[in-house]
């Protein structure tokens, strides 16, 4: 019975300490958009335990902020009232094509430091994509053109540096996540595969040098391989984070067959599972590819 009473007394101590705090601190979350209905909490993710101990971050010593959760991503950015209404849905982070000349929708009127700050606001995390030159032995007929040229290694430090300032330019600042999107390629042709992986690992350097973290899109099948085996190669400048393409419409970060597990962790990893899928949300339908994610997401400046 003491012992119930000491309990019973510390509780309404608590209490009263709790209610003398200063309250006028906004609560987290996204924001509310008046009128409209609370936003679906999505349904936890067996990948993404919260009591994982590989939740910190550090990749030679920065420090970008880890999202972690379901993502999107659609060729045109969406504007700011579209992105309010997918409040409702169970998407927190978007991925975005701010830059480079291989981009399959080029001119982004929407994209602009002003929407940044609103989405930001509102509660969204941004993945920065830029879509480059492309590999030499590129898949896709509607890339051909963008093929890298005859010296990779300075195209790539060139193509890293428009990078760099595209994202400050929008107001993402150092820290922050730069995916470069690199479609499928014919990756077991040697020749191409070394040019790819020297454009690739300039890329990187030069997002390195400015103080960004430089991350790496692409097919499970063909880039994300190429960069495994160049790991296990013990190959330097590769990149941070690894958003890999398998669409399988099963979400898995850690059981992807083409990355070992303990590869690109903790916190590095993005599995788009579907895409070019319609969903609507809050009234609005967009067509987008479907991510899960646990990596690190842009940085405002």
């Amino acid at each position: 019975m003491r012992h119930r009473k000491l309990i019973t007394g510390l509780v309404l101590s608590l209490s009263l300490a709790t209610l003398a705090l200063d309250t006028s601190a906004p609560p987290q979350g996204p924001a509310r958009v008046p009128g409209a209905a609370a936003p679906a909490d999505p349904e936890p993710d067996p990948e993404l335990d919260p009591d994982d101990p590989d939740l910190d971050f550090d990749p030679e010593g920065a420090a970008p902020t880890v999202f972690r959760g379901r993502g999107f991503d659609t060729c045109m950015t969406p504007s700011a009232g579209a992105m309010r209404r997918w409040l409702a849905s169970p998407y927190r982070a978007v991925g975005v094509y701010f830059g480079g000349r291989g981009r399959a929708c080029p001119k982004q009127p929407r994209l602009t430091p002003a929407w940044v700050e609103e989405v930001d606001e509102m509660g969204w995390k941004v993945l920065p994509l830029y879509v480059g030159s492309q590999s030499p032995c590129v898949r896709a007929r509607n890339k051909q053109h963008v093929r890298m040229g005859g010296d990779p290694g300075r195209q790539g430090t060139r193509e890293g540096y428009d990078a760099v300032r595209r994202a400050e330019a929008l107001g993402f600042g150092q820290d922050s996540p730069l995916y470069l999107d690199m479609e499928a390629y014919a990756y077991r042709n040697k020749k191409c595969a070394r040019a790819t992986l020297t454009f690739v690992r300039a890329w990187n350097r030069e997002v390195r040098s400015e103080g960004y973290v430089p991350g790496f899109y692409s097919s499970a099948d063909s880039g994300v391989r190429h960069m495994e085996s160049a790991r296990r190669a013990g190959v330097a400048d590769l990149p941070s984070v690894m958003w890999f393409a398998r669409w399988n419409q099963r979400p898995d970060l850690y059981g992807e067959p083409v990355l070992a597990r303990n590869a690109w962790r903790p916190a590095r990893r993005i599995h788009q599972y579907a895409g070019n899928v319609k969903e609507r949300h809050g009234g609005l339908t967009m067509r987008i590819d479907r991510n899960l994610v646990h990596a690190p997401v842009a940085q405002l400046g």
